[in-house]
């Protein structure tokens, strides 16, 4: 007999827990529901439509309206960030982003891919030493083991078997882009940009990896690694690869000295220089 009240009374226990826990709403009863605010958090949730059936405050549609988002107020701009939507200097505020991040108005699609390809063109960095190192140094970390350390699409996962090394090869299920081919060469910087953000094929997104600035640097790495393989130049001074990146010049390079010379006869002070980061000028 002990035994079966052993059994019997924590299961009441835990029915009558259940069922008071628990209720269905209807007629003059409101329902009820345990710790409902674990599951449905409307203020730790914004914008999330989480309509739950123990809902008592409103219709399924009111709570619709609730969650979908708000037009931003008249003269908000995005956190962190100043300038148009394209970054350019406007009376309301410099063209830089402290926070190194910039809207990008294209989506995730093949329709969306086209119209970056065709609207982004410009690199809103002019080509200098400092950003051309930068941006090898960049490519060597994300995407030479795919694409190769020259942007042939020969990368150390694509590599060729070594039996004396007992080395099976690479095992990448597809061949990588190769940047050198004259396709790749005559695209426009929207191209690469877009696959940065979000990839393509079998290439992941590097959005969260690379900032603004570092991913226009590295498309400036590829640019220099195709005009090398044609015999052309692409430096601080002279780009002989295409029409729309723009050289920084001899100007840069006095600058650079002067900043340097300043630093050797100061010693101990700090960097006074400022560094504006000017957004692309084709929507993004």
């Amino acid at each position: 007999m002990s035994m079966i009240k052993k059994i019997t009374v924590p299961f009441i226990f835990a029915a009558l827990l259940y069922l008071s826990a628990c209720q269905q709403p209807g007629g003059n009863v409101t329902g009820s529901e345990y710790m409902p605010d674990m599951s449905h958090s409307i203020a730790y949730e914004a914008n999330y439509y989480n309509y739950y059936y123990n809902n008592t405050w409103g219709t399924q549609d009111e709570y619709y309206a609730y969650a979908v988002p708000r037009e931003p107020v008249s003269g908000t701009i995005p956190r962190g960030y100043a300038g148009d939507i394209n970054a350019n200097n406007t009376s309301s505020g410099f063209g830089f982003t402290p926070n190194g991040s910039v809207p990008y108005y294209y989506e995730d699609t093949e329709e969306e891919r086209v119209r970056a390809i065709a609207e982004i063109i410009d690199n809103p960095y002019q080509i200098t030493d400092a950003g051309l190192a930068t941006g090898k140094e960049l490519y060597t970390i994300f995407c030479g083991i795919c694409h190769g350390e020259n942007g042939d699409g020969l990368g150390y996962l694509v590599r060729d078997a070594d039996p004396a090394k007992f080395d099976e090869g690479g095992k990448y299920p597809v061949q990588p882009a190769n940047m050198l081919l004259e396709e790749f060469i005559n695209s426009s910087n929207g191209r690469y940009y877009h696959s940065i953000m979000y990839g393509k094929n079998m290439m992941g997104g590097y959005s969260d990896k690379l900032s603004y600035e570092e991913r226009w640097q590295v498309i400036h790495h590829i640019r220099s690694l195709q005009a090398k393989s044609l015999s052309l130049a692409y430096s601080q001074l002279e780009n002989t690869l295409n029409t729309v990146d723009i050289p920084a010049g001899e100007m840069a390079v006095h600058i650079e000295e002067d900043h340097m010379d300043e630093a050797g006869h100061e010693g101990d002070d700090e960097d006074h220089g400022s560094h504006d980061e000017h957004g692309d000028n084709s929507h993004h």
